[in-house]
């Protein structure tokens, strides 16, 4: 290959990809309707079973029915014969993945998983296949051409059974009303898990909050912002009420234009209406509203009460961006 046909090599290769993905619409039909309803009425999981690089897709589509509240267990199509087949329990859909449907380790399984009396659905990539023609339900994934140049290795092919897996697993999602709060019990680990489950309140559980009073000195604001290293101080009325922020911009924009300090209090120099977010509040919406407002911290309350300062470090250190 010369140089100058790279590009309208991986040009042709996405496009072709792009166009097995489109042609997969003519296959939303009614076995697909059959197959998303007779997983989501099952008492028991999905096994998910393949050869060659149809084993990793049917890999990945478990990892992803499993990371969306479908029960699935993956089955080498191979070692299924040499007694594998024990995975699959009375309740259970088999899914059976196969480019041709007709490779020698299909044929043979198949009978065997008819003769269990569980559901077959098959995933193929040629309706007149022995797995077409064998299985209860057809996921028809049959691709024009494959992006390899010789029409040989599983490219476009393997892309539109991992889609057609993912708009199955969609779809499961949203008949079992599959929410934010699911998913994060499935994902704790990581920024993922973290983003959904990780609150403001235990990024603020050891601080003590900075504040003053608004009739306090400059030199007192500044030592308190000093002291607990926030960048920041609430002012607090005698209710214990909000009543405005003090940062260490403010603290900047006030020196440059005061030529003195006498007299001036944390009242005369602080920020009005400062953005509060409650302390049950995800991370990932305080830091939503830090980057809508173009701020680095937000006071955090409780009830209605000033309970602490977030900031947008303490987000970075739980590795949320």
């Amino acid at each position: 290959m010369k140089s100058e046909t790279i590009i309208p090599t991986a040009l042709r290769t996405l496009q072709l990809q792009a166009t097995a993905i489109q042609e997969l619409a003519d296959y939303i039909n009614a076995d697909f309707v059959s197959a998303v309803e007779k997983i989501a009425y099952s008492k028991g999981r999905v096994v998910i079973s393949g050869i060659g690089k149809s084993a990793i897709i049917a890999q990945k589509i478990v990892a992803t029915l499993n990371s969306t509240g479908t029960p699935s267990v993956f089955m080498h199509a191979a070692d299924a014969i040499h007694g594998d087949l024990g995975i699959i329990q009375k309740e259970d859909i088999v899914l059976l993945i196969s480019k041709s449907g007709d490779s020698p380790e299909i044929k043979v399984l198949i009978p065997l998983l008819k003769g269990f009396g569980n559901t077959l659905i098959g995933m193929a990539g040629n309706n007149q296949s022995y797995l077409a023609t064998n299985c209860d339900i057809l996921l028809n994934t049959t691709v024009s051409q494959e992006a390899c140049p010789n029409n040989l290795a599983p490219t476009t092919s393997t892309t539109a059974q991992m889609v057609m897996g993912d708009a199955l697993a969609i779809c499961l999602m949203e008949m079992r009303g599959f929410n934010k709060s699911d998913f994060a019990k499935f994902h704790p680990g990581g920024a993922l898990g973290k983003k959904l489950y990780l609150r403001v309140i235990e990024l603020i559980a050891k601080q003590e909050p900075p504040l003053v009073n608004p009739a306090a000195s400059i030199k007192e604001v500044i030592i308190e912002i000093t002291k607990k290293r926030l960048g920041t101080v609430a002012v607090i009325d005698s209710s214990k009420e909000i009543i405005g922020i003090i940062t260490d911009g403010d603290i900047r924009r006030m020196l440059e234009n005061n030529h003195s300090l006498e007299g001036l209090t944390a009242k005369d120099i602080m920020s009005k209406s400062p953005k509060l977010i409650s302390s049950e509040s995800l991370a990932a919406e305080a830091l939503d509203l830090m980057r809508t407002n173009h701020i680095n911290q937000l006071l955090v309350t409780e009830q209605g009460k000033y309970i602490g300062v977030v900031h947008i470090q303490d987000i970075i250190r739980e590795g949320i961006i």
